[in-house]
């Protein structure tokens, strides 16, 4: 008995995604701990404000692509709002992806590498907060996918206000 489809014709399968992590590391960075510099007075809490960006670009190389997560975290006192800490990242990824197709590429880089990166730099966030003389912030989970088609919406929105 064979394998092959009744008709002689080869099943289609989609292709084989192949993607591994060839380099990670910090791109820039920025630790300001304004406490230590001015102090602030009384009960410091904090609140804490994340902001994420990606940015993914392709590599001279075959099949490489560079891809980056920034963040900038800052934290302020919850009663008067006086700034405690300011921590910018960039942290990258170099990827080399193969057997995604091109319509589908943009997404990859912007979800799944992300993905793969994120607890090395949630580990480095810690340590920064952390040696920085602040309580180790450990980052919740980031829903790539959501921030991907925020961004979307966002850019559709852009693009419909400026056709009007």
């Amino acid at each position: 008995m064979s394998d092959t489809p009744e008709n002689g014709a080869a099943a289609a399968q989609p292709a084989q995604v192949n993607s591994r992590v060839m380099a990670q590391y910090i791109r820039d960075m920025s630790f300001e701990n304004i406490l230590a510099q001015k102090g602030v007075s009384g009960d410091a809490q904090p609140e804490i404000q994340v902001q994420v960006n990606l940015d993914a670009r392709k590599r001279t190389a075959d099949n490489q692509y560079e891809v980056i997560t920034k963040l900038n975290i800052t934290s302020k006192t919850k009663e008067k709002g006086e700034p405690l800490f300011v921590l910018e990242i960039e942290y990258a990824g170099v990827f080399h992806v193969e057997g995604v197709p091109e319509e589908q590429m943009h997404p990859y880089l912007l979800i799944e590498c992300p993905r793969i990166t994120f607890p090395f730099l949630r580990r480095i966030v810690s340590d920064i907060t952390r040696d920085g003389g602040f309580p180790a912030l450990n980052l919740e989970t980031i829903d790539f996918l959501a921030l991907y088609r925020t961004e979307l919406a966002r850019r559709a929105e852009a693009e419909k206000a400026k056709a009007n």
